[in-house]
């Protein structure tokens, strides 16, 4: 039988979900701003190249941070709700037999 998630219930559920929303509006903040100290940076280094350089920079640094913001908040809810905890694992049988 699997154990009850500690998600499952509402309350718990939505002071997570909060949680989460507020780790990923500091995450947005921090992204916006490294986004546009990179542009100046570049463009103070390279001046005026063309705009696609810009678009292409602002667009990886911001969907490679802001997806890694998302994961990594999606694993603090889950260890930090307890949900981790509630994990059948099938293989402990054979760690506990070596």
């Amino acid at each position: 039988m699997v154990p009850p998630s500690p998600l499952e219930d509402p309350k718990n559920a939505a002071h997570a979900w909060a949680r989460y929303l507020r780790i990923m509006r500091w995450m947005m903040l921090a992204t916006v701003g490294l986004v546009a100290v990179a542009i100046i940076l570049l463009y103070k280094s390279n001046g005026m190249v063309s705009i696609h350089f810009y678009i292409a920079t602002a667009l990886g640094i911001g969907f490679t941070m802001l997806l890694t913001s998302a994961l990594m908040g999606l694993v603090f809810l889950s260890s930090g709700t307890g949900h981790d905890d509630c994990i059948i694992d099938p293989l402990e049988d054979e760690d506990s037999l070596r």
